[in-house]
Formats: structure tokens, sequence, C-alpha cells
């Protein structure tokens, strides 16, 4: 994928012993951000977030850059967005720039019985590293890092690669202000290629490139049955209760295979790829007798299908019930769209079927919610091939290309943003990171060989891996 000669110029193993060198100070920076709960929700303490984010500047200033800065814009109520740190390399004449992209705010822990560690204290067992944000996405922050102190220390004033930080400081919390922040800082922000370090190898030991990613839409159905709550002896029998209905409701948005049963919805092209059922139950933690659900093949069914799930329903709980019919239920329905699919067109199908399907007459309603676009790279592109080359280089295996069931809605925030860069979305985790949930854990193997790819990366554009540099084509 990159020309022999171009490949035989690069200082391979100077790069390698440099990330080899460098990598237990890589840990132990890491273990330190892990110790800090920057959590992005208004629920949590917002002096954490600011603790991450000068933690991260003085990380980044100890690669010798003086150009850093915390910086963030307002919210529509009135507030302050996540503290972001951005920090530049001035290109030299004629070369490209690179922004290197992560986030180090982290998901809440959750219930602290389910994990077998302290959140907060990244804690080595068995060659991993366990802690909130030791995956996501703190180690992508320190893949960047670690990769720029590499190919500054191993060519030294040969690099005049520009490279731009931009750590945000809200991902978690669904980037609010993320578009503003780029139309406020786009001069600070722009660059020829953007790598975002916040996806997924193919599995430990074979790493991959994401080229897709689903897009979203979410929103809020709400049934209505009577005015008040009634008496269940009283009037149960000839009247259903809410809860009932949004049951029935629900049950209309899959077939009888568990494809989803939302018309109109794009679905995309069948994928090569193959991922070996038992290792997606494992990795699901999929109970034994569980079916799978959907028509396809499992890569197909996660990265090229629409996928719907209730994420959040409002009904009192067990313990709260009390023998009454109730007068409404509301559910929070989150689905993923295929690449191609315009979000506003899913929205308006997916409250055309809210409205078509309300069972016995019941009041449903739909609000929408948020929507992002899918994403998809263009594995042609220089950019892509070098760090296809790069990933193949360091692991010692061929990388995959990869969709992801996911989505990462600020990707096409960049890609309307920066129309000519090239983006790249990249990660450190595996599918047994368990990024969100308890137990989030970092391969620190792999963790290696992600710096080095991205050591190696760098070194490529740097001697002219994206083509003719840009003195060259202004004349």
């Amino acid at each position: 994928m990159l020309a022999p000669e171009l490949a035989a110029q690069l200082p391979i193993a100077g790069l390698r012993a440099s990330v080899a060198a460098n990598f237990a100070t890589t840990v132990a920076e890491l273990v330190e951000l892990v110790a800090i709960p920057g959590i992005a929700w208004e629920a949590f303490d917002a002096a954490q977030l600011e603790r991450s984010a000068d933690a991260v500047a003085a990380l980044i200033r100890s690669t010798d850059l003086d150009d850093v800065q915390i910086l963030r814009v307002p919210k529509n109520d009135g507030g302050q967005g996540g503290p972001a740190v951005v920090a530049r390399k001035l290109p030299a004449p004629g070369m490209p720039t690179i922004v290197l992209y992560a986030h180090h705010d982290v998901q809440p822990p959750g219930d602290s019985a389910l994990w077998n560690s302290e959140p907060f204290v990244a804690t080595e067992r068995d060659g991993r590293l366990y802690g909130r944000g030791a995956a996501d996405d703190k180690a992508g922050i320190m893949a960047h890092i670690a990769s720029f102190r590499a190919v500054t220390e191993t060519l030294g004033a040969e690099f005049g690669v520009g490279i731009t930080f931009f750590i945000e400081g809200e991902e978690e919390a669904g980037s609010p202000t993320f578009k503003d922040f780029l139309h406020e800082y786009r001069e600070l922000l722009a660059g020829d290629v953007i790598v975002v370090a916040d996806s997924a190898n193919w599995q430990v030991g074979v790493p991959a490139l994401t080229t897709s990613l689903r897009g979203l839409v979410d929103g809020t159905v709400e049934v209505r049955v009577t005015n008040h709550a009634v008496h269940s002896g009283m009037f149960g029998g000839p009247l259903l209760d809410a809860p009932t209905l949004l049951a029935r409701l629900i049950a209309t948005f899959h077939d009888e295979q568990g494809s989803v049963a939302i018309a109109g919805l794009h679905t995309g092209h069948e994928v090569a790829l193959d991922y070996p059922e038992d290792s997606f139950r494992a990795d699901a933690a999929v109970l034994d007798g569980v079916q799978l659900a959907g028509r396809g093949s499992l890569t197909s069914r996660l990265w090229a299908q629409p996928a719907l799930s209730i994420i959040g329903m409002d009904i009192p709980s067990v313990d709260m019930s009390s023998n009454t019919l109730l007068p409404s239920a509301r559910a929070k329905i989150s689905m993923r769209l295929a690449p191609g699919q315009d979000p506003a067109a899913a929205m308006e199908a997916l409250a055309a079927h809210v409205a078509a399907n309300a069972p016995f007459g019941a009041q449903a309603t739909f609000v929408p919610g948020e929507a992002g676009q899918a994403f998809a790279t263009d594995t042609t592109a220089a950019a892509a091939r070098t760090a296809l080359w790069a990933m193949g280089e360091s692991w010692g295996v061929p990388a995959v290309e990869t969709g992801m069931g996911g989505s990462i809605p600020f990707i096409a925030d960049l890609k309307e943003t920066f129309p000519e860069a090239q983006i790249l979305v990249t990660g450190v985790e595996d599918p047994d990171s368990r990024a969100h949930s308890a137990n989030e854990s970092l391969h620190l193997g792999d963790f290696e060989k992600a710096i080095v790819s991205q050591a190696l990366l760098l070194a490529a554009v740097n001697a002219g891996a994206l083509g003719e540099q840009k003195a060259d084509t202004k004349g």
C-alpha cells in the first residue's frame, strides 16, 4: 500500500525502539489520567473535568510544544461547553498538517459493585489495564502524544509535518458544542488529515481501520389511554393499560426475524468480512439459547443495516407498583442507520410508523430527538492507504477494513467544516474492551502497536505519502 521506495526511507526500527523505550512512561501517564474522573454530564463535578483538561495540556507541553490552549464555546442554555485542549506545531513550508483528535471526558462509572477493581484506579491484570477511560478514550490521547514523541525523537528537525492536537472535553455527553467549536476555531483546527482515535481494532492482534459508521436518530414515544389512572379491578378487561399498549407498539418495530420493520429505511450492501457467530456471542456476552436477530451476515447486520433499540422507559418500578391502570407510558427509541441513509428521512419514517401503529386507538405521539449522519471512508485515498500499511507493518499482520455499528455523529461535522480533509478513524480498543461498561480495559500489547502504527503514519506523511507537497502543488 505504501511505495517500497518510500517505505525504505523510513526509520521503522528507530520508531519501534523509541516507542518501546518510552512505553512504561506512557502507561504510567495513562494511569494518572484514568485517576481523574472527568465526566461532562451536568450531574457530576465540573472541577474534575477541568482537572482532566489541565492534565492533558501538561502532557502535551511535555513534548516541548508551547502553543497549548484550553478552549471552550458557550452552550445554548448560557453555560459553557466542555474544556477542549488544542495544541499546535506549525508545518514547515509546503508540508501538510495532521489533526490528532481524541477526547478526555469519560462515561460515568455506573454501579461500582460490577467492577472488579476501582473504576478510577487503573489496575493491570493479565496484560490489560482496567479503569474507566483506560480505553475510551484516554488511551487515544496517549497514543497521539506517544507517537508524536517517537517521531520527533527519531526524526528531529527533519519532521516538518504540522501537528494539531484536538482533545475534546464533552464527547461522552454528546458533543453539544462541537459544531460551534469548529466554527469558532476553524483556522486553528484545519488540517489535511484528521485522525480520530476513538474506535476499535478487529480483535486482539488484528488491527483495523474503521471505514464506515452507522448514523443515528432517537426520539421518545408516548402512549396515552385515559385522562388519569383508574382501578385495575374496576375497569380492567375492557380497558388495556398504557404500558401494555406501549409494549404492543414496540413489538411492531421488528419483524418475526428481528429485522427492523420501519418502512422506507435504507439497507447497505452485504459485507464480505466474516464475524463468526461464536465470536460475536462471546464478545457480546450473549446467554446460551438466545437467538440472534435479523438477516444476512453478522457484519452486514452490524454495519450496513438499521438497528432499533429501546433504551429507556417511564413506567413505575416493580417495587412501586400498584393495582392501577396507568394512563400513559413513555419509551426512548434509539435507531442506528445504514451508511447512505438520510437521518431526516429516517426520523420521518419512525414518526410515521408510530402514528400508523398506535394499538387499540390509543393516542401515540412521537417527539424527535438527536440525529447524526453516517460516515464512509474513501479507502483509495492516500491517507487511508498509508494508515492501512502502517497498521500492517506495526502488527505484522494485514490490517482489515471494518465498519462500526455505533455512531460518531461529530465526524459529519468535521466533514462539513473541512470537506477537503481526509478523515481516518482509528482506535486502541478491541471487542473485550467493554467501553461504557463495568471493567473497561485496554490490551497493553495492542496499545503499544497502535502507537508504533501512528508513528509510522506520521513519518510516512513526512516523507511524502500524501503525494506532492503543498509547495509543489501550488506551482
